[in-house]
């Protein structure tokens, strides 16, 4: 999705810098609304090209991949770094330092081939210990703990790597998307790694440099990428406002509202970040799944996505984003106002009490859809009220069971495994929902081989029962300076994901 923002008016972005992972429940922060606003006529104006392409990053942070700071530490890192695969904008595994793989289903073992004559940047081979090296440091890592707990023994042998999982998974190449150092260079400000990008510090300041070693053998955009200081996030949107970096990555639904000006141009890559409604299925009336599957047909998903998130994000009924080529397409009715009236009607549902619905009060993009969504529901003939609580009294509310409905946000793994929203013992169960056939079909996806049936499978017993209703899928965005860059393709942990096809316009060039 790429769209170009211009005019000399104040542009309000909410920023929210790109995480290199996804935590499953990150915790929230005040967010402001963007206002509408009506761009003036304007004589438009070419903006002059810099004289050279540059980086937003924070001085004297690591920028190690396994535990660096998020942002600006996480872009700069993604030149720096690969993974024995990566994912693309479907959130499918592509091989990258991997060449090839067997998988024994029996015995949960996976054999990976590591890529020969890779380089790292200081010219030494990649060898299969650096990959297990950075693999076992991840396993114990903030950032990917949880994605890898599964794993219960990695060796080596050879040019080989060989992981043996706890629990079958048949997409587990999706999560080794894990960025590998060289071993022994973990201790360094910045890491030896394999990509097209090796840090340098000069008289002038820091450096990315092309690696002309670089096993893919393409093309970078450009020779040298400066690195900025930016201390923090308002210094980073003030170098990027200034024109003194180029490229930051946002979040454009979220947390403070700023102001910049000219001409910006904005690419969106699609997330794993889902947002969607739980419900107490523990107690009364929202035990009944008749009345669940009711409240889900009165959700005007696309209203949702257009207006509240600003287009930055896609519609989903299932807990898969659309972008993947599991989602259940065909499952989908989308909205209307006669669908849910039918289905209330079959519910049966009939009482005095209005049903609270749980929002986190400083969300405040969080908190109009909640309120959207509760008139949706209460001129549909089902009251519900809005309870709007400070972060740590909302999450104190989900852990003790205290509400009918909550409106929550979840960072999903490219595997898609849902257990932490819908086993009895998942962390983010809040509203206690046990199925003995949901565990079944959340067993049987997770060693499918064909994964496609297996997902439609699980989303129509979800559908069904309804024990979450999912709302959409939220995207990131890349913003540049208008004219400087050309060709972005990003994804999520890449936003420089299609690197050769992405062109760099500087002053003479």
């Amino acid at each position: 999705m790429k769209r170009r923002l211009r005019g000399m008016l104040p542009l309000l972005l909410a920023l929210l810098l790109l995480t290199g992972c996804w935590q499953e429940e990150p915790p929230e922060e005040p967010e402001e609304m963007l206002p509408s606003f009506e761009e003036e006529p304007v004589k438009e104006v070419k903006a002059a090209l810099p004289e050279r392409f540059a980086l937003p990053y924070m001085p004297g942070r690591s920028l190690d991949p396994v535990d660096c700071a998020d942002g600006m530490q996480q872009t700069v890192s993604s030149l720096l770094y690969e993974g024995l695969f990566r994912l693309d904008g479907r959130f499918e595994a592509q091989p990258c330092l991997c060449v090839s793989y067997t998988h024994d289903e029996t015995a949960g073992r996976y054999t990976f081939a590591i890529r020969e004559g890779v380089q790292f940047s200081d010219g030494s081979l990649l060898t299969a210990r650096d990959v297990k090296a950075s693999l076992d440091r991840a396993r114990e890592s903030e950032r990917y703990r949880s994605r890898l707990s599964e794993i219960s023994s990695i060796s080596v042998k050879g040019d080989s790597v060989t992981i043996v999982l706890s629990s079958p998974n048949a997409a587990f190449p999706a999560l080794l998307d894990v960025p590998i150092v060289k071993s022994g260079s973990q201790d360094s400000p910045a890491p030896l790694g394999t990509g097209p990008y090796f840090y340098a510090e000069e008289e002038t300041g820091a450096y990315l440099i092309a690696n002309q070693s670089w096993w893919r053998g393409e093309r970078q955009p450009v020779e040298r990428i400066a690195l900025v200081e930016a201390p923090d996030n308002d210094a980073m949107l003030y170098r990027f406002s200034s024109h003194e970096v180029q490229l930051i990555t946002a979040d454009l639904t979220g947390v403070t509202a700023v102001s910049t000006t000219g001409s910006v141009g904005c690419v969106d890559a699609e997330t794993a970040v889902m947002q969607y409604v739980g419900c107490n299925t523990s107690r009364a009336p929202l035990d009944n799944p008749a009345l669940r599957r009711a409240l889900s047909a009165g959700i005007n998903r696309a209203n949702v996505t257009s207006a509240y998130l600003s287009g930055h994000g896609r519609p989903a009924a299932f807990p898969v984003s659309p972008a993947s080529a599991l989602y259940p397409a065909d499952l989908d009715e989308g909205y209307s106002l006669d669908s849910f009236t039918a289905a209330l009607a079959e519910s049966v549902y009939d009482s005095d009490r209005p049903l609270t619905l749980l929002v986190n009060a400083e969300n405040r993009f969080k908190s109009a859809i909640a309120a959207f969504l509760a008139e949706s529901w209460t001129a549909g003939g089902v009251a519900v009220e809005v309870r709007a609580l400070p972060w740590e009294e909302y999450a104190a509310a989900l852990a003790a069971g205290d509400f009918d409905l909550y409106y929550g946000e979840a960072r999903l793994t490219a595997d898609w495994n849902l257990g932490s929203l819908l086993e009895p013992a998942g962390t983010l169960n809040y509203g206690r929902w046990s199925n003995p056939d949901t565990s079944r079909l959340l067993a049987e996806f997770a060693g499918a081989e064909d994964r496609a049936a297996a997902m439609r499978s699980l989303c129509a017993h979800l559908r069904d029962q309804a024990p979450i209703l999912p709302v959409c899928f939220k995207s990131t965005s890349v913003l540049t300076q208008a004219e400087v860059v050309e060709g972005l393709a990003p994804t999520a942990a890449e936003p420089f994901y299609a690197l050769s096809q992405c062109l760099i316009h500087l002053e003479g060039e």
